[in-house]
């Protein structure tokens, strides 16, 4: 391959803690099978609030990795975690700019790539590829995992300044714009009315069939008995804005104090909700502790395998989120299991899960539409009645197909 791609990511192995190291990790390992030779240029991982050393395994060796000076403002420059709000613009690694534009120009030299891609979040990310796009020329493909812009975010007016400016110089001088969800592609064609919509594209987020594949190999080779409790199973942050369990834990109670579920039959698990000790106050204020379980992180691929092993998953995404759509999402489709989506009915997530046929969902924040979804859900998970995703569905949520749009992606950018 004569062809070579320059990825700036924040968000790689061995960070932890973000979805997004999937997505450019996906892209690193997947380029290749379409002509396209990727390198990464990413944070060291002194930077990193939490890190997680097994997922190193998935980066290929031939890939070419360069870690240049990072810190977080907040940690390495700031006492007792007060910072002083300047040397965070436009986020607490900005120090990773001056590190990566040098290191960035040496790989260019060296590799004489053909395009450059950055992902946000982190604006930094943003920030070094325009700078390089400025000094060499390069056409760049920007990737939004996030709009950068929200109505609740950055709340501070200086940092909403700082954001806005990087946003607009992202958007005009970027070769295309890439999203992961429609109503983000729509919501910065009507911000930008000035510029070719064209320039603005969708790759969703997928599932990695590799990972998939090797633990349905060892779930195949080492089975393991059905348990007489019906497990579902949340794998992911929870917050107390559009994914507070509260509602959930609500119906659970009420539920229960009627008999209709219990803790001989039923085991609910909440996994890296973030906040574990709020999360499992929660839990006890709702009297529900023998049936729920708050549990701490694992290994992506424990996450994955945990996934396979449930009987159902659960999805938290309420209207705060109404724009983004969880990774998690394809993963889950994957898994072949049923969903119980608890979602906002406008939002993105509740739309792709009617489009891939998961008809059952109800409001994140409303207990009563919950426990009737719930008394609807937890027989058909029993009786194997319940839908799963088809095989077209998770056939286009796969990986390697959004590898492919990025690929010519790429090759346009530099026809």
């Amino acid at each position: 391959m004569n062809k070579r791609a320059l990825l700036i990511a924040f968000h790689f192995p061995p960070q932890a803690g973000s979805s997004g190291i999937q997505r450019t990790l996906s892209f690193s390992r997947l380029l290749g099978r379409h002509g396209w030779e990727p390198m990464v240029l990413s944070a060291h991982p002194r930077a990193y609030g939490v890190k997680n050393s097994s997922q190193l395994a998935a980066i290929p060796p031939e890939l070419v990795v360069k870690r240049p000076f990072a810190l977080d403002t907040k940690v390495h420059l700031g006492w007792k975690g007060r910072y002083v709000e300047a040397m965070a613009m436009p986020d607490r690694y900005v120090s990773w700019w001056f590190g990566a534009m040098p290191t960035g120009l040496s790989m260019i030299r060296r590799y004489k790539p053909q395009v450059l891609w950055s992902t946000f979040p982190v604006a930094t990310a943003h920030l070094i590829a325009l700078g390089l796009h400025r000094l060499t020329g390069l056409p760049w493909i920007a990737d939004f995992r996030d709009p950068m812009l929200q109505p609740s975010h950055p709340t501070s007016k200086r940092l909403r300044a700082i954001y806005s400016w990087i946003e607009r110089q992202t958007i005009t001088r970027c070769r295309f714009a890439v999203f992961t969800t429609h109503s983000a592609l729509r919501s910065y064609r009507e911000r930008f009315p000035e510029v070719d919509p064209a320039k603005f594209l969708v790759i969703e987020n997928g599932y990695d069939e590799e990972e998939f594949g090797r633990l349905l190999e060892a779930a195949a080779a080492n089975p393991v008995p059905r348990s007489p409790r019906t497990t579902l199973l949340h794998s992911g942050v929870l917050y107390d804005a559009g994914r507070n369990p509260e509602s959930f834990l609500a119906a659970l109670a009420a539920l229960k104090a009627a008999g209709k579920i219990d803790a001989a039959t039923l085991r609910v698990v909440l996994r890296a909700p973030g906040n574990i000790p709020a999360t499992q106050a929660k839990v006890d204020r709702h009297g529900v502790g023998d049936i729920v379980e708050v549990l701490p992180p694992v290994p992506y691929r424990d996450a994955l395998g945990e996934m396979l092993a449930a009987d159902g998953l659960l999805l938290f995404q309420g209207t705060p989120f109404n724009n983004q759509i969880p990774a998690k999402v394809y993963e889950y489709f994957r898994t072949r299991k049923p969903i119980l989506g608890l979602v906002d009915p406008a939002g993105e997530t509740a739309q792709v899960l009617r489009g891939a046929g998961f008809t059952l969902t109800a409001q994140v924040d409303n207990p009563g539409e919950i426990g009737a979804a719930l008394e609807r859900f937890i027989p058909g998970l029993r009786d194997g009645s319940a839908y799963i995703a088809p095989d077209e569905v998770i056939a286009q949520a796969a990986r390697a197909h959004k590898a492919a749009e990025l690929a010519r992606l790429f090759d346009e950018a530099v026809r």
